[in-house]
């Protein structure tokens, strides 16, 4: 038979001396920070890289910076991105308006409804783009004139086609009714993805099927068709330069008329490569704002917006300056209060004001 000797049971006094041995000696430990050479070497490449290109484009005199400078806001140059904007803007709403209808249609019932759509989408989606803008603006050789009145029956108004389909509306025409094909299906994509009990609760409270759409469907479906609508007017922002074969006065025709008579093609493309930077960038924050807003119902702690962040980092670096405890980041800030937007104190007041 085996005996076992067992240590002698410490006390609580000393079982709390050797807990506070050990604390100090994992104190006194020093915490190495972890190696990335990989990263580093990145990093180094990148920033080579980089200051090569920043130099060459400071260096190199065929840039023509001057010029560059003195065309970015020639009136004529300025017309032509106001051109450009309005043509983005009245394709976009046409393309996105009727884009929803079609998407709807898609999504009904109706075998008629169902089949327009799924037509006008196979269409549209398969004739290039530049190919619709010359057959609208030639639509006056097809139709001569316009007549409003009963279908099938006597016409009251007769109006010239040319007078009406010009430069200017052929370009939207082309532009928005290609932009409704693709907008269709960025739509219908959006209503499937909501999920399928969110329709059939709607359903079962009794709202009516278009109430259901609008009001409950539709800001769900937002979060997803947000990122790739912006996307697609992005990608129309810089679709309108296909219209220079209209003779239409935007950005990039108005570019190429400029260099054809100065011949400094590389520093006008490089005034519409800026103009349209310009552009996409505030494009871009439009979306940050509209994402942010559609993710309230979705997201316990919204995103920063760029103006917290600045104000966060200036926080820090003052407070490093100082000598002071770094402030807790956004996101604890957002957990501290406990919601998304709303603060202790209007919390308060709305419970103060419903008791």
């Amino acid at each position: 038979m085996t005996t076992v000797s067992l240590p002698p049971a410490r006390t609580a006094p000393q079982a709390a001396t050797a807990g506070g041995t050990r604390r100090t000696e994992l104190e006194g430990l020093r915490v190495l920070p972890a190696r990335h050479p990989g990263r580093w070497l990145a990093t180094g490449v990148v920033a080579v890289l980089l200051a090569m290109v920043v130099h060459s484009l400071a260096t190199n005199p065929h840039w023509d910076w001057a010029v560059v400078a003195k065309y970015l806001t020639w009136p004529s140059i300025l017309e032509g991105v106001w051109g450009t904007v309005r043509l983005t803007a009245a394709a976009a709403a046409v393309g996105f308006g009727l884009g929803t209808v079609l998407a709807l249609m898609r999504l009904s019932r109706s075998p008629l409804l169902q089949s327009v759509a799924w037509l006008y989408v196979w269409v549209f989606r398969s004739v290039p783009l530049i190919l619709q803008l010359l057959l609208w603006y030639n639509l006056a050789y097809l139709y001569p004139a316009l007549t409003v009145g009963v279908p099938f029956g006597p016409g009251f108004a007769h109006l010239e086609t040319s007078s009406i389909v010009g430069k200017f509306g052929a370009a939207i025409l082309g532009l928005g009714l290609s932009q409704a094909a693709y907008s269709s299906e960025i739509v219908r994509a959006g209503i499937l993805g909501v999920d399928q009990g969110q329709h059939e609760a709607a359903a079962a409270l009794g709202i009516p099927r278009a109430r259901q759409q609008w009001r409950i469907v539709l800001p769900q479906a937002m979060r997803t068709i947000v990122p790739t609508s912006v996307n697609e007017i992005i990608g129309l922002l810089k679709g309108t330069s296909v219209v220079y074969v209209l003779a239409y006065g935007e950005l990039f025709y108005t570019v190429g008329v400029i260099y054809g008579r100065n011949l400094k093609v590389v520093a006008l493309l490089l005034v519409a490569g800026i103009w349209y930077l310009i552009l996409t960038t505030l494009l871009t924050v439009v979306q940050f704002y509209l994402e942010r807003y559609y993710a309230r119902g979705a997201l316990r702690i919204l995103p920063p917006t760029p103006l917290q962040k600045a104000r966060w980092a200036v926080q820090v670096g003052w407070a490093q300056l100082r000598g002071r405890p770094v402030p807790a980041g956004w996101a604890a800030g957002n957990r501290a209060r406990g919601h998304l937007t709303r603060t202790a104190r209007s919390t308060r007041r709305e419970i103060g004001g419903a008791l």
